[in-house]
């Protein structure tokens, strides 16, 4: 449908096997490890895969403006929420213009190390500071805005955003939050004190983990991207300035995709 409208297709080379298994012409594929990155942004970025997929999609190419159509061929599909068995109908809805856009926000993670500057992203999902396989319990603090939340001790600390709240934080015992939210969930992985519960603050205020002490402890970023982490580093995490627009069915139920995705109500 796209080159049949004279449209320019640009794709990693992990997609050439299936162009050519579609029997489409080689030279209408163009292949690009930096998806155009030295180009404007493109009118449309369609993901075929799961959540990972689309999550990697929303760094490399949505970040830059472009708006994304994901078709779910993945086993859970949250953000890719069209079926594959849907596909065309999707594609020629967007064609048609009667998809809606569905913005929703980021949080840039930032690596601090005796005042320089280590790393810095900015992801859909969630940052997760954690302690290695085998090493001990981990100690850290905790501010929120200009306000101290305390030393904390725990195997580790999820950030998530609204949209990451059905990811990673979900498991850790995390609420569920409306992607029209304007806030985050901090979600402690087992936590020393049993009191100790996942909080939701506003994404307005900026969030920092200093790390006291641990062995083997990871910054993880969307579940894809990894740093290491010492003792006396800082993860400062904020509202960033970029969106993601996610390409959606117009009237999309939040809550009918929750109880189909999470089987409420099943026995």
């Amino acid at each position: 449908m796209f080159l049949d409208r004279g449209w320019s297709i640009t794709g990693e080379p992990g997609l050439e096997e299936a162009w050519g298994q579609a029997g489409l012409a080689p030279a209408r594929l163009n292949i690009d490890l930096n998806l155009g990155s030295d180009e404007a942004p493109a009118d449309l970025c369609l993901v075929l895969g799961g959540d990972g997929t689309l999550l990697y999609a929303a760094r490399r190419v949505g970040l830059r403006g472009t708006p994304i159509l994901g078709i779910n061929l993945g086993s859970l599909g949250f953000l890719t929420a069209h079926p594959v068995s849907g596909a065309r109908e999707a594609v020629e809805a967007f064609l048609a213009g009667s998809l809606a856009p569905d913005v929703r926000p980021m949080l840039e993670a930032e690596l601090w190390r005796q005042g320089f500057l280590l790393a810095r992203q900015t992801v859909l999902n969630d940052a997760v500071l954690a302690k290695g396989a085998m090493a001990r319990i981990m100690d850290m603090r905790l501010k929120v805005g200009d306000q101290d939340a305390g030393p904390m001790k725990a195997d580790g600390l999820i950030v998530a955003t609204p949209t990451g709240s059905t990811a990673y934080a979900l498991s850790a015992g995390g609420p569920i939050m409306h992607p029209s939210l304007e806030a985050f969930v901090i979600a402690p992985i087992c936590p020393h004190t049993l009191t100790l519960r996942p909080l939701v603050v506003p994404a307005s205020r900026p969030i920092t983990i200093t790390l006291v002490d641990a062995e083997d402890a990871h910054l993880t970023l969307d579940g894809q991207v990894g740093h290491r982490v010492l003792p006396g580093d800082e993860v400062t995490l904020r509202l960033a300035e970029t969106r993601i627009t996610l390409l959606q069915q117009p009237g999309l139920d939040f809550f009918a995709l929750l109880q189909q995705k999470l089987h409420w109500g099943d026995r």
